[in-house]
């Protein structure tokens, strides 16, 4: 799978112990529009998908995800690999710990309607909803994003991902 780009902060230079948590996104494109996962407490978006589970490959994790925080069933034989984000920082949380993280983004369709969503707590805390967006909407939306340092980083990195796909003519 192709790197799309890495997000390195370069202050890990302390840290002396390392924490991975990949994960897994679904890239869904119906009528020029993405599905996306909106943060109704702090309006931002995100492709659905997340964490990848011990003995889990990275479509397992993106099928699963797509399924609980969106509701949409994906087709399985569409998927198509798309590229990945390397992120590289200090922990938010531990000074000594370094986070590390490969976020795998995969093309796929999904079936007509949707199933109910099964959202973790601070899913349900940020009220997440399922939308099409537009791209520039989100786009938008991402770099206004002023809550937690978490929280834009992993919006910028959407944004970016968003703005390869018009770049590279995959939404029009």
């Amino acid at each position: 799978m192709r790197l799309l780009f890495e997000m390195d902060k370069k202050d890990y230079s302390g840290c002396t112990h390392t924490f991975t948590r990949n994960s897994a996104r679904g890239i869904i494109i119906k009528n020029g529009k993405i599905a996306m996962i909106h943060s109704q407490k702090y309006d931002y978006y995100k492709f659905p998908g997340g964490g990848i589970e011990n003995g889990e490959n990275p479509i397992e994790a993106m099928i699963r995800e797509t399924q609980e925080e969106a509701g949409l069933k994906v087709i399985p034989e569409t998927i198509k690999e798309y590229g990945y984000v390397h992120r590289i920082q200090k922990s938010d949380d531990d000074p000594s710990e370094c986070f590390v993280q490969e976020n795998y983004y995969y093309l796929c369709d999904v079936a007509e309607g949707r199933v109910s969503q099964n959202l973790d707590d601070y899913e349900k805390q940020e009220s997440f909803q399922q939308e099409y967006v537009e791209p520039a909407l989100a786009i938008e939306k991402n770099r206004k994003v002023t809550e937690s340092p978490f929280i834009r980083t992993m919006a910028e990195r959407e944004a970016l991902v968003l703005e390869m796909l018009l770049s590279e003519g995959l939404i029009v």
